[in-house]
Parts: C-alpha cells; structure tokens; sequence
C-alpha cells in the first residue's frame, strides 16, 4: 500500500513563537437577583401589572393628598350623589356631570323642575331621553297623558332647602352675599298660601289641591312668596332676587334664631368659603355618610396595603423561625410542632375575629386585635413552606461541608440554608399580602369588623354602603369595586411573576 508523501513545507507550527494563556471572560457574572429580574422582565403581564400596581399604590398614597376634602368631611345633604364637577360638566360630554335619571316623570313633574332652575338659576334637566304617551283614568274619562325620561343634575335639583341660622350667622351670610353677588337666602314661602303643604322647600309657586303646580295660559308660574303683611321674619337688608317688589319676607321667626330657604348649591359654597368659595367636586361622587368616595378610596387601600404588608412581615418572621426548627431539626420535635399548627390551623378565621372583636378588642382596641387575628394563624402556612425549603437544602454538600467545619446549627440555618430559601418565601410573603387584603376587605364589609374609628374609612366599608344603593346610586359600589379588583388581580399577577423569576430551576435559562 503506498501511501502519499505531503512535502515538508505544507507542515508548519500554528501557534509558533506565540505565548498562550487563559482568555479573561467576555461576560460578566449575573448576580441570582439580576438574573431573576431578567427573566421577570420577560413576563409581559406580570410587568404590566407592575406599572399598574405601582399607580394604584401611588394612587392611595396621592388622592387623599390632592383631594379638596378630608375623610372627616360628611355631607348631610349630598349623600349618595354621583361624580360632579362643574368645569367638566359645562363641556356637555357625560361625564362628571351630576347626573341621575328620573323615569315617568308627568308635566307637573317635569314643571315642578322647571320651576327650580327658574328660581336658584340652576336648571336641573340635562336631557330628555324619551316621551312615552299614556292613558290614564281621570273623572270616569280615559285621557292621554305624557310622560318623560329625563337626565337630571342632582346637585341642581336638590335646589332649596331649609335652614335655621341664628341672628349673627344670618347677617353674616347676608354679608357674604352682598360681598359675591351670589344668593343663598331666598324669599321665605309660609304653607298656608301653598295650601299647606310641608317639607316642600322648592315650592315657591301657587300649587293646586294636589300640589300640582298651577301655570297660567302662557305656562309661567305665580310667585307665593311672603310679605311684609305676614311681619314674619328677622331683619333683611341683602341681596334679593330681581322679581322682588320689594316687600318681600326672607326669613321666619325672631326668638334668637331665624327659620331660611337656602340654596342648597350657593350654601355650599358659603360653608366652603374658606377654600376660595368651592363648589361640589366629587370626582367619584359621595357614599352614603356624603364622603368624597375620591378620598374614600385612597384612605381605605393606604390602610389596607400597610396592614396586609405589617402583617405578612410578622407572618414571615414567626413562620420562617417556626419552620426553620421544623425543617432543621426533623424527628420528634417536627412532629411536636406539626400537630400545634395542625390544630391552629383548624380554628376558622371568622371565628376567631369575630371573638377577638367581641372581647379582645375592648381592651387592646380594633385594630390591635383585627391584626392578632390574621397573626395567630397566618403564618402557618408560611411555616410550611420554610419547612420544605429545609428539607430540601440541609442535606446538600454545602451545609455538610459547613457542619464539618464546626458551623453552629443556628449559622447552618441562618446563615447557609435561609439565604437560599428566601427567594422562595419572600414569593409566597408577597403572594399573601392580597389574601390578607381580601380577607380585611370582606370582615368589614360583613361589618364583624369596624375600622372606621381609626381608618377613617376601609375599601370593605365602602363597598358595603354601596351594596345598599346599588340600583339608585351605582358609582357607590362601583369605583371602589374596581379599585379592589385590579389591586387584587395586579398583586397577584405580580407576586406570580416573582415566583417564576425566582424559581432557582431556571436560573441561567434564556427563553
């Protein structure tokens, strides 16, 4: 076999008269946490649930700031009134204007909120939505009658309402009128010439027998206000209205105090002079107890994510002790300590509030005890998990080589085995804060819990008074519905984020 001869010149030495050595890396190491962040980067909806969670913390920590209102304003008359706010609501485009709709109203109806906006200068009609032609009985005679659905704002149609002030507030809101030019106090109307009908303060029209109100043939309404025959009422010397003869009576009584018709609208902004004569601005509208649900929201989720966040930390600190012991050590003493949180962890968590509420609380306060409850069984499943971790780390060649070395059991644990467990359990603590939320969120709202005293309000309380008012006042229960929905699903897709970043099976992985 004869083989081919390569000449000798072809061969040559590839890496002749070079020195070789070790090339320096061209990466940098990746820490476990930034790695971690890298791959939570990567999930696109735990991201954005960020972005999202970070608003509605921003939010809470915010709106009570910028809101024009505090949680201790209550607002006797505008309760449950939707959101309004008058520069908006001049732009006619739906939203934020007050408005609240009124089914079937007939032509005395619909007169009688005509004769509103005459007299205050605030018309109440929006927007007539429909006109639907009826037959009803009338002196033996089916006759045709027309009724209306239409869009109202509830802060003009409130209108008038009684007030008593005494003498010196009287002239002193006499005062505030002639300085703005704007009337609160208007002519008093006495029930004898209304056919005595009481509680009707927007009646300042003559009214027929049913207290329907009576227009002449060209439909205007006739004045029934009180004169200066009746020699009703304190001294007036203020701003009148223009159809005023001047003998008009603006109050009633004189034994210290006087008995008004007041523009409701024009008297809020009295009460509010201090803040520049305010209007309303209800950007959520009022709930029941007429707080700013704007307001409202941000004071119940600040209370509600600083007490799920103290409790998970206390939760955290108990269970990974707790667990740790167990994990570590095993045998008898795991047993021991496995059967205590068994039978803890059987004790229902409305069960023990509600005790603790009925008892405890007179003596530590609501809130102290509110937190014992969500305490006394939260971390055990925290204990749980810590335990799991251990298990799986303390027979590695790291913690061998550690206990070889003389390391004490409590640096093995806390030291060696914690620091690579926590990625785990800081995941499930933040997993837990919107359980805990949830579960404070549903104690007050079945009222076992009443935070109020001390919060101001909670999200629990609010959607509770909304409940009540769902079909005529729905914004109550829905911006605050809203509010715990996305808080809730955003902690959620976030804290599931957390879990896969930091699940140590795929570090280093690139998807």
């Amino acid at each position: 076999m004869e083989y081919e001869k390569i000449p000798a010149e072809k061969f040559r030495f590839v890496h002749e008269n070079e020195n070789l050595r070790d090339r320096e890396l061209q990466t940098k190491a990746r820490s476990y946490f930034a790695d971690a962040m890298i791959r939570f980067r990567k999930n696109k909806s735990s991201v954005i649930a960020t972005w999202i969670l970070g608003l509605l913390i921003l939010y809470a920590i915010v709106a009570p700031l910028i809101s024009p209102y505090n949680i201790k304003d209550q607002d006797s008359i505008y309760i449950n009134f939707p959101p309004y706010w008058r520069p908006i609501a001049e732009l006619n485009i739906g939203i934020l204007d007050g408005a609240k709709t009124l089914d079937s109203q007939n032509d005395s109806a619909m007169l009688a909120l005509r004769a509103i906006g005459e007299e205050t200068g605030f018309d109440p009609i929006l927007k007539i939505t429909g006109t639907h032609e009826t037959e009803v009985k009338y002196k033996g005679q089916m006759v045709k009658r027309n009724t209306y659905d239409v869009v109202v704002n509830a802060y003009y149609q409130k209108g008038i309402i009684y007030r008593t002030f005494s003498l010196e507030e009287f002239e002193k809101v006499q005062r505030w009128q002639d300085e703005t030019g704007i009337q609160v106090i208007y002519p008093y109307v006495e029930t004898k010439d209304i056919n005595n009908i009481t509680g009707s303060p927007n009646i300042w029209y003559k009214v027929d027998s049913r207290g329907n109100p009576v227009a002449d043939k060209d439909g205007n309404l006739t004045p029934a206000y009180s004169t200066n025959e009746s020699k009703a009422g304190a001294e007036y010397t203020s701003l009148r209205i223009p159809s005023d003869p001047g003998n008009y009576i603006y109050s009633y009584g004189r034994s210290g105090s006087v008995q008004c018709r007041v523009c409701y609208y024009n008297y809020y902004r009295y009460v509010n002079r201090d803040k520049n004569n305010m209007e309303p601005t209800y950007l959520m509208g009022t709930n029941a107890v007429g707080q700013d649900i704007f307001c409202g929201i941000g004071v119940g989720a600040r209370f509600s994510i600083l007490f799920a966040i103290f409790v998970s930390a206390i939760n955290l600190s108990i269970g990974a002790v707790y667990g740790a012991i167990q994990g570590y050590y095993g045998g008898a003493i795991d047993m021991t300590l496995d059967r205590i949180s068994d039978i803890l962890s059987g004790v229902p968590f409305v069960v023990v509030t509600t005790l603790f509420q009925l008892h405890l609380a007179r003596r530590v306060g609501v809130v102290p005890s509110f937190l014992f409850a969500f305490v006394l069984t939260g971390w055990i499943g925290m204990a749980a998990l810590t335990r799991k971790q251990f298990y799986r780390f303390k027979s590695q060649e790291f913690v061998m080589a550690a206990r070889t070395l003389g390391a004490s059991d409590w640096r093995l644990m806390f030291k060696h085995i914690f620091p690579n467990a926590i990625g785990t359990i800081i995941t499930s603590c933040a997993l837990v804060i919107p359980g805990v939320i949830s579960s404070e969120t549903s104690m007050t709202y079945l009222g076992i819990v009443n935070l109020s005293s001390f919060a101001g309000t909670t999200i629990g309380t609010l959607l509770s008074q909304g409940n009540k008012v769902v079909t005529s006042a729905p914004h109550a229960i829905l911006f605050p519905s809203i509010f715990l929905g996305l808080l809730m699903i955003c902690f959620n897709l976030f804290g599931n984020g957390l879990r896969d970043a930091f699940n140590p099976t795929t570090r280093g992985v690139d998807d």
